[in-house]
């Protein structure tokens, strides 16, 4: 029975204290870092580079894997399992420096030594960006270790008043007996009359302290947080941009949009546009301050200004772009307006070199891009710098202030956003973010066609229904779309009137629709004659290919 009284009996309640101790100490890392980034370097924020970090290095599958299962909330899943991460392994260090000091401490050091390692690398690194981490790794070190003392006070305290109550039981048992001299001591001394009180005193001190650090902790990184995106915020700067009247403007013929239920919109909606890229958080660039530099296999380097691209005259274009993510019947692609200049007369301005045959774009976050030069210098290519995306300016997720947009080219080749530089050079000499990592250099895009209604394993009603959808061949255009139902014969679709060859095109088919199971299959041809490729093919190393057929229950 004593047993439960012994030291042994509150290992785990201990254990479960210093645990909590260890996530305050990560708490207060994380906040006092975030409180000196934005004091020095809004960017050296630890969690965020170290998610940049593991963006980086994952290797291609899982990247795949985390586009199709999370979508454009891919960064979100990272940065809740990076959180849980952060909060597992600091539980671990707190346990480690109450059992085991000062190992709790060492893993806090190593843990600051990874993010400011992660920081420091990474592209735009301000002289300063390394004090955040480092001053955060000293605070969290300090609260560890406080806490971790009183915990061992609290403990020692407990154990104290547990050897006392087994003392003072096993003392009355004895006077009970018979008496002796050291009886009389027994009852004067009171043995764990004192102990109690330094047992609450400790465990009280722990609590407060706790309490403090914690409650700061949640104080300062929240506030930190919320004034960074209020320093960094440019939204209210975008929401009230006037963009130029264009000179030129995209004529919309009648009947280029379709009125079918459930079929995607000519236009895909700002907020509904795919979203896929490697930045954790969507970069903050004021346009008063944002700069392109266009250097390399150049005449002359040139900089220019938001105000000089507004300058050069803006027009519209309307460009369907596809992500090489995009599976088959995948909805990694959508059509907007865009509103910009040719990338052609960007480039004249600094005159290419002979030799170059390729010009590496690069994001302020890093990320660079691979594009033929052909591609952006071809007159007959509407290649663009883009400052508005369907009557506005750009969405700062889809890369405010400018970006790329390249009709015909998989956007990992050429859709760069939140643009800073244009270096004019050669595939044998540079090579961009994702060719290391297992796909093509350049990467023409595979024309496609998509069901959009009926939904794939959706139920509809017996009776005359449309099987609608849409199909693209950027820079080429769709010349026809063909539909099958289970072992049929081909039918032609109707299709909608094309804006251009660099949008995609809606098309539909009426089914007369009898009760049981179907499959249904959609196939498309190009302005060249070319026929869709039948055979399936994965998105490494150029994108996906394959006739998608649908699953479609009638009742």
């Amino acid at each position: 029975m004593s047993q439960r009284n012994t030291p042994s009996g509150t290992r785990g309640h201990f254990i479960f204290w210093a645990a909590i101790a260890g996530v305050i100490s990560g708490a207060v890392f994380l906040a006092t870092a975030e409180l000196f980034a934005l004091i020095f370097a809004r960017a050296a924020s630890p969690i965020l580079a170290v998610g940049g970090f593991v963006i980086d290095i994952v290797p291609q599958p899982f990247k795949e894997f985390a586009i199709a299962t999370f979508g454009e909330y891919d960064k979100i899943a990272l940065l809740i399992g990076l959180g849980l991460a952060v909060v597992i392994a600091s539980a671990i260090a707190g346990v480690l420096q109450l059992v085991r000091p000062p190992l709790g401490v060492i893993a806090l050091v190593i843990a600051g030594a990874l993010s400011t390692a992660a920081i420091v690398t990474r592209a735009g690194v301000t002289p300063l960006a390394f004090l955040p981490p480092v001053i955060g790794t000293v605070a969290g070190s300090v609260i560890i270790v406080v806490l971790a003392r009183r915990l061992r006070a609290w403990r020692a305290s407990s154990r104290a008043a547990g050897a006392a109550a087994v003392t003072e039981t096993g003392a009355a048992g004895a006077a009970g007996a018979a008496p002796t001299d050291a009886a009389p001591a027994v009852k004067d001394v009171a043995p764990g009359a004192s102990d109690k009180p330094a047992k609450s005193m400790d465990r009280r001190q722990f609590f407060i302290l706790a309490g403090i650090a914690g409650a700061s902790a949640v104080i300062v990184g929240v506030a930190s947080r919320a004034a960074t995106m209020v320093v960094s915020s440019v939204e209210t700067i975008r929401d009230a941009l006037k963009l130029p009247s264009p000179r030129t403007k995209v004529t919309v013929p009648q009947g280029a949009e379709l009125d079918v239920p459930g079929l995607s919109k000519l236009f895909t909606p700002n907020k509904d546009f795919y979203r896929v890229d490697t930045a954790l958080t969507v970069p903050t660039i004021d346009p008063e301050t944002w700069r392109l530099v266009i250097d390399g296999m150049v005449d002359e380097r040139v900089e220019m200004s938001f105000q000089d691209i507004l300058d050069m005259g803006l027009d519209e274009y309307a460009i369907t772009l596809t992500c090489v993510s995009n599976e088959v019947g995948g909805e990694l692609v959508g059509n907007a307006m865009w509103l910009g200049v040719p990338l052609r007369d960007v480039l004249k301005k600094a005159g290419v070199k002979s030799g170059a045959d390729m010009v590496l774009s690069r994001s302020i976050d890093g990320y660079t891009a691979s594009t033929p030069l052909s591609a952006l210098t071809d007159d007959n290519l509407d290649a663009i710098l883009a400052v508005g995306m369907n009557g506005e300016p750009l969405p700062l997720e889809h890369g405010f202030p400018v970006r790329m947009v390249v009709p015909g080219l998989y956007g990992y080749v050429s859709a760069t956003k939140w643009l800073t530089e244009l270096k004019v050079t050669t595939f044998a000499d540079d090579e961009a973010y994702w060719t290391p990592r297992g796909y093509s250099a350049e990467a023409p895009i595979k024309f496609s066609s998509r069901i959009d209604t009926p939904k794939l394993g959706s139920a509809v009603a017996s009776g005359k229904i449309p099987i609608a959808g849409v199909a693209w061949a950027q820079s080429v255009g769709i010349e026809k779309v063909e539909v099958k139902i289970d072992e049929g014969d081909w039918m032609p679709a109707t299709l909608s009137a094309p804006i251009n060859e660099d949008t995609w095109v809606q098309w539909f088919v009426d089914w007369d629709a009898t009760p049981g199971t179907h499959y249904v299959a959609v196939r498309a041809t190009n302005k060249n004659g070319d026929l869709q490729i039948e055979e399936r093919a994965p998105i490494a190393p150029n994108g996906s290919s394959g006739w998608q057929r649908s699953l479609v229950r009638v009742t």
